[in-house]
C-alpha cells in the first residue's frame, strides 16, 4: 500500500471519529470527569455546586415577568393574608412536579418532547408540542413586556429596552457551552433576590407574616371572580408546562446520571425555596398599595407598580423593584426560548444541546432566536393591553398544565423506561392530587367565565 493510501485511510478514520465523537460529547465528558473526580474525593459541597443548575434555574426563571406582576397584583389587592401560605403551597407543588422530571431525564437520557413521541405516538406528541409552543410564545411576549416596563421606569424608550433584551439573549447563545451558559444565567438569576430588600423597605410585620402563614389570614373582598383569577394566576406563576420540558432537557444536556439524583433533588428544592421567598417578598413589597387603597386595575405594566411604590417604599425600594422586574423578564426569556429549542429539535430528531457549535446547531439556536424576535416585535405593537396580557398568560398556563402533568405522570410510572426510578405510591398521590386540584381550579374558572355573575366581582 502506498504512503498516499495510508494518509487517505488515516484521514477517513479521523472523519469517522469526528462524526462519532462530537464537540458536544467532548464538552459533556469533561464536565462529567470533574463530577467523578469530586465524588471520588468526597468533596460534597463542591459536588453539589457542580451538579446544581437545572433546578435553581427553572424555579427562578419561573419567577418571571408575568409571575412577579401576578404576585404584585396579589399583594396590592389582598395584602399578605391568604396568599402568603398559598404561594408556599404552590412551590411545594412545583417541587413535586420538577423532581419527577429530574428522575425522568436521568433514567431515560431523553428530553420530554422526544419521550412523548416515542411512548405515546405522533398525536400526543404534536398535542404536547402545541401546548408548549402556544404557552411559550405568549409567555415570551410577557417577558419582553417586563423588560420594556423596567426600562420605562428608568426613562429608556420601549424599543431600546426590548433591543437590549434581544441582544443579551442572542449573545448568551454565542457561548456555545452548556456549563458556561448555565453559570452565567444563574448569576443573572440572583437578581431575583432584589425583591427581598424591596420588601424590607415596606417595613413588614414579622408577627403579621407568621399569623398569615399559621391561619391563612383574612380574605378581603371574599370569594369572587377576581379571587379565582388570582388563584389561577398564582398557580400559573409557579407550575407551567415549559418548566417540565426545560428541566428534563437541561438534566440530559448536563449529563446527570443515577448517582446524581440526590443532588438533582437538592438543586430543585433549593431553587423552589429561594423562588418562594422572593415571590412572597414581592407580595410583601406591594402590600402597602393595598393598605393605601390604591386601585391597580388600571395599571398598564410592572413599571406602574414601581412608580406607585415610590412614595411608599422610597426611591431605593422602588428602584430595586423595577430592576427585579427587568431581571425576571430577561432570565425567563432566555430559559423559555431554550425550552422551545430543546423540544422542537427533539421532535425533529435534530441535535439539541447548548454545547453545539453554530453550524451543527442551526435549528436549535435558530428556534430560540426566531421566537425571541417574534415576541419582541409583538410587544412593540402600539396600544397593546400589557397588564391584561401579563395576568392572562399565567391563567392560560394553569389551564394548559393539567394535560402536561398527566403525560408526565404516565411517563414516570412507565417501569420499562424508569426501572427503579419510577414513581412510588406517595409520589403518585402527590402528583395525582396536583392534577386534580389544577383541573378543578381550571373548571371553576371556566364556569365563572360562562356565568360571570355566579361569584360576584
Amino acid at each position: 500500500m502506498s504512503q498516499d493510501h495510508v494518509h487517505l485511510g488515516i484521514a477517513a478514520a479521523r472523519e469517522k471519529v469526528d462524526e462519532a465523537v462530537s464537540r458536544e460529547d467532548i464538552l459533556r465528558a469533561r464536565d462529567r470527569l470533574k463530577v467523578l473526580q469530586t465524588r471520588s474525593a468526597k468533596r460534597w459541597p463542591r459536588l453539589l455546586w457542580l451538579l446544581a443548575g437545572p433546578g435553581v434555574l427553572v424555579m427562578l426563571a419561573e419567577n418571571d415577568g408575568p409571575s412577579m406582576v401576578s404576585y404584585a397584583t396579589t399583594g396590592a389587592t389582598y395584602g399578605i393574608g391568604f396568599f402568603v401560605p398559598f404561594i408556599l403551597l404552590t412551590f411545594v407543588m412545583a417541587f413535586v412536579v420538577q423532581e419527577m422530571t429530574v428522575r425522568l431525564g436521568v433514567a431515560t437520557h431523553r428530553g420530554h418532547a422526544e419521550l412523548i413521541f416515542q411512548r405515546f405516538g405522533p398525536f400526543w406528541g404534536y398535542f404536547a408540542m402545541g401546548d408548549l409552543v402556544f404557552g411559550n410564545v405568549l409567555t415570551l411576549v410577557t417577558e419582553f413586556i417586563a423588560i420594556q416596563a423596567g426600562g420605562l421606569y428608568f426613562g429608556l424608550p420601549a424599543w431600546l429596552s426590548v433591543a437590549i433584551g434581544v441582544g443579551l439573549m442572542i449573545a448568551s447563545l454565542a457561548l456555545r457551552r452548556y456549563a458556561t451558559w448555565e453559570r452565567m444565567l444563574m448569576t443573572l438569576a440572583a437578581g431575583n433576590l432584589l425583591f427581598i430588600p424591596a420588601a424590607l423597605f415596606a417595613h413588614p410585620s414579622g408577627a403579621g407574616l407568621a399569623h398569615a402563614v399559621a391561619t391563612w389570614g383574612p380574605l378581603p373582598g371574599g370569594f369572587g371572580k377576581a379571587f379565582v383569577t388570582l388563584i389561577l394566576a398564582n398557580v400559573g406563576a409557579t407550575v407551567t408546562p415549559w418548566m417540565i420540558f426545560f428541566q428534563q432537557s437541561a438534566v440530559v444536556d448536563k449529563g446527570l446520571t443515577r448517582a446524581d439524583v440526590p443532588q438533582g433533588r437538592i438543586d430543585t428544592a433549593v431553587g423552589a425555596a429561594v423562588a418562594a421567598v422572593t415571590a412572597i417578598a414581592t407580595v410583601v413589597a406591594t402590600a402597602p398599595l393595598f393598605a393605601a387603597h390604591v386601585d391597580v386595575s388600571q395599571f398598564a405594566s410592572g413599571a406602574d407598580f414601581a412608580t406607585a411604590l415610590r412614595p411608599l417604599l422610597g426611591t431605593t425600594g422602588a428602584t430595586l423593584f423595577a430592576l427585579g422586574i427587568v431581571e425576571a423578564g430577561l432570565v425567563a426569556a432566555m430559559t423559555i426560548s431554550i425550552s422551545s429549542s430543546y423540544a422542537l429539535a427533539e421532535t425533529m430528531s435534530a441535535r439539541h444541546s447548548l454545547n453545539l457549535d453554530l453550524s451543527r446547531g442551526r435549528l436549535f439556536y435558530g428556534v430560540a432566536v426566531v421566537s425571541t424576535l417574534v415576541a419582541a416585535g409583538i410587544v412593540l405593537i402600539p396600544g397593546a393591553p400589557l397588564l391584561a396580557m401579563t395576568l392572562t398568560v399565567n391563567v392560560i398556563a394553569t389551564l394548559l398544565m393539567a394535560p402536561a402533568l398527566l403525560l408526565l405522570l404516565l411517563l414516570v410510572n412507565d417501569r420499562e423506561i424508569m426501572r427503579d426510578l419510577a414513581n412510588g405510591l406517595r409520589a403518585n398521590l402527590a402528583g395525582g392530587t396536583i392534577v386534580v386540584a389544577i383541573s378543578l381550579i381550571g373548571a371553576l374558572y371556566g364556569v365563572i367565565t360562562v356565568f360571570p355573575n355566579l361569584l360576584g366581582k
